[in-house]
């Protein structure tokens, strides 16, 4: 009788990681993604020449090799803008040591030329006039408001909504950013 129960409790050990697999398999599903950004479609960007606010030329493959978070919105920045700049700024930042991989570019979709007070307050942005660039005609039609998020090779890949919470997008960029050697100094 001990030997049948000592065999008995072997086979009960053994199935149970298979059937706990099988459970959690079926039963119990996990989020259904990781990301907090909306997945696009990889989309490579025309590599077109725009002029900058100082007058001289900005082409995007002059970034190629490092990720880009980019925001197109007006010239005459409004609140919701300048939050958009401010988080861009901050989610940057909390990249610790892996910052300097991560670029921020602001295209300008009007000829509206913006405020002295808004560069000087986000400084470090890359501000381009991008009115009636093919760049800012590759963009999704829903671009005003919107944050995106372009790869190393300069394929447009994610994008946040109008009011992204800088914590999440600093999560995505940590998932992508962290174990990802391309775009490393």
């Amino acid at each position: 009788m001990k030997g049948k129960t000592t065999i008995l409790l072997i086979a009960a050990v053994s199935a149970f990681p298979l059937l706990a697999a099988c459970i959690a398999y079926y039963y119990w599903q996990p989020e259904k993604r990781m990301n907090h950004g909306e997945l696009l479609a990889p989309t490579r960007l025309p590599n077109a020449a725009l002029p900058t606010l100082e007058g001289g030329s900005f082409e995007l493959a002059s970034l190629k090799g490092q990720w880009i978070l980019l925001q197109v919105d007006g010239g005459v920045c409004d609140e919701r803008c300048r939050g958009r700049l401010y988080t861009m700024r901050q989610v940057r930042l909390a990249q610790g040591k892996d910052m300097t991989r991560l670029e921020r570019v602001w295209l300008i979709s009007d000829t509206q030329r913006p405020a002295g007070s808004v560069l000087t307050d986000y400084a470090g942005t890359r501000v381009v006039l991008a009115a009636g660039s093919p760049l800012l005609a590759a963009l999704p039609a829903s671009s005003p408001g919107h944050l995106y998020v372009i790869d190393p090779m300069g394929n447009l890949m994610m994008r946040y909504g109008e009011n992204p919470d800088p914590s999440r997008i600093i999560k995505d960029l940590g998932r992508l950013l962290r174990p990802a050697r391309i775009g490393a100094g």
